[in-house]
């Protein structure tokens, strides 16, 4: 039982903030994706660790997309993801953080946030949650080779813009 407090201890420090990030921004509210997330960890107590080794971020993060989507659904509020992205930030930037830094930031943010909802996504996976293509597959259902098109067409897409803004 220890094993398995520990496990599960672990599990929620590595990634309860992760999962609050990315439930936010596809509900576009703090308090339903504590929900969600809380949900999720539930199922995890229940069910206990995936047998695949290695597949618990996947696991986590598939099971909380299908909640949110299932929440969604339930309440049929389907609200624009970009809706909301302005009211997520992380918490404090540090201080030394400079105005035309910020300024770059909001602008790449701007994009990502203009991005249509499939592209968004798997770009969150990856660059914001450091996910493997693999990964972004599993939880989205896309495969690897449409993650890494998406992906490519997202990068490409905010370059051509951000250089126009320059």
């Amino acid at each position: 039982m220890r094993e398995k407090n520990r496990f599960l201890k672990s599990a929620l420090e590595t990634y309860e903030k992760p999962l609050l990030r990315y439930t936010q921004r596809l509900l576009g509210n703090l308090d339903h994706a504590r929900d969600v997330v809380q949900e999720t960890f539930l199922q995890l107590c229940r069910l206990g660790p995936p047998e695949k080794e290695g597949a618990l971020a996947a696991w986590l993060f598939t099971v909380c997309r299908n909640k949110a989507f299932d929440y969604l659904q339930k309440e049929k509020t389907m609200v624009p993801m970009q809706s909301h992205a302005e009211e997520w930030v992380d918490p404090a930037p540090p201080p030394s953080q400079n105005l035309e830094s910020r300024e770059q930031g909001d602008q790449v943010l701007h994009e990502i946030n203009s991005l249509p909802d499939n592209q968004r996504e798997v770009v969150q996976l990856k660059f914001g949650e450091g996910m493997s293509y693999k990964q972004i597959s599993e939880i989205t259902g896309h495969s690897v080779s449409n993650v890494g098109f998406l992906i490519h067409t997202a990068v490409s897409t905010m370059r051509r813009r951000l250089n126009r803004v320059k």
